[in-house]
């Protein structure tokens, strides 16, 4: 009997499009929320099984998987909410995917489960998506055509076309929430963390030199453990590159005023207006950006080796289409070691290499 892919949060924005991509590849998924009705309603359609199950219910997110499963959450944010299935995951000895940005999240993962995961023989990939894939596929590309004299790596996150109208209410909390969080860092064969916007980094990417500033990624996680010759490894956002210019010290000020009530109540209120109504772009409005990596590697002197650029498509787009290519994998035992991993260690380059491309996201010239 095959093992089922069970989509956590499958009624939620992201949910919804890791479901669409399932089926797209012939995959029967079970969906898997909070509300049956609203679970009965989407799979009706595809007549497909649904569990309903909260997160508070530690019985009820036990009970989703069975050992061998693919469980893929999509239910944020994860620091809140994300721990849940990751323990009923682990418990269970199933295979587990999720869709977080939050790095701090991917490090509390790595702590408490990653050695219950290797007793249990399953394979964690936390941060499946635009955050971070693309950063591992550039940057892996680019590690391996730099050579044993790489030692630092550059990855830069950015987008073609307008974002204008085109990020989802879960990205722009993030991006609100971020402000006043640091940034994890590697740097002289060391975790750190710097503040977010602390520095920033010029990558040519399409022909056109465009600024970045200082963010978190997951790539300075596990980058140094699929190449230990890396002495750093550093991400940058190239979202909105005028907002490089004055990055600095907006997340400055943000960080002071989270040191006083005012500031808190007035950052509050600010991140309200920011995040928005509930969901994101549809498929008119994704269709009208690409998303697009960039990756640099320099030698321990400062100077360039390599740089590889990967486009896709839309954020969200991708981020449905690599959960499902990566669950499939999982669910056909793909995997190349068990334990809580980045993309590279779990699946391996060449691995790593063919998912991206499943999912439309591969190297451009440049």
């Amino acid at each position: 009997m095959t093992n089922s892919i069970i989509v956590f949060g499958a009624t939620g924005y992201t949910g919804r499009l890791v479901v669409e991509s399932l089926l797209k590849r012939g995959v029967r998924p079970v969906l898997a929320g909070r509300n049956a009705g609203n679970l009965q309603e989407l799979a009706a359609p595809d007549r497909l099984d649904y569990r309903s199950a909260d997160v508070r219910d530690s019985a009820a997110m036990r009970a989703l998987v069975s050992p061998g499963d693919v469980l893929v959450s999509t239910v944020g944010p994860f620091e809140r909410y994300g721990h849940a299935a990751a323990q009923a995951a682990v418990e269970a000895g199933a295979h587990y995917l999720d869709s977080t940005g939050e790095v701090g999240f991917v490090q509390e993962l790595r702590r408490r489960l990653s050695r219950q995961a290797q007793e249990q023989g399953i394979t964690m990939v936390p941060a499946f998506g635009y955050d971070y894939v693309p950063g591992f596929l550039a940057g892996t590309l680019a590690m391996q055509r730099a050579g044993s004299a790489a030692s630092a790596l550059r990855v830069g996150y950015f987008t073609a076309g307008t974002l204008r109208r085109g990020l989802s209410q879960g990205t722009r909390s993030t991006l609100a929430d971020n402000l006043t969080k640091p940034a994890a860092v590697y740097r002289d064969r060391s975790l750190g963390e710097d503040r977010i916007a602390g520095t920033s980094e010029v990558f040519r990417v399409l022909g056109r030199e465009k600024r970045a500033f200082l963010a978190p990624g997951t790539e300075v996680l596990f980058m140094p453990e699929a190449f230990p010759q890396l002495a750093s490894v550093e991400v940058f956002n190239g979202w909105f590159p005028a907002l490089s210019a004055v990055a600095q010290p907006l997340t400055w000020l943000a960080a002071q005023m989270e040191r006083t009530p005012w500031g808190q109540r007035a950052l509050q209120w600010a991140g309200g207006r920011v995040t928005g109504p509930p969901g994101g772009p549809d498929e008119s409005e994704r269709s009208r950006t690409l998303s697009l990596a960039a990756a640099r590697v320099l030698d321990e002197n400062g100077s360039p080796l390599a740089a590889v650029q990967v486009l896709g498509p839309s954020v969200y787009t991708l981020t449905g289409e690599l959960l499902a290519e990566g669950a499939t994998a999982l669910q056909e035992g793909k995997a190349l070691r068990h334990g809580v991993l980045g993309p590279v260690e779990a699946f391996g380059p060449a691995g790593l290499v063919a998912l991206c491309a499943g999912a439309g996201l591969a190297p451009i010239p440049g």
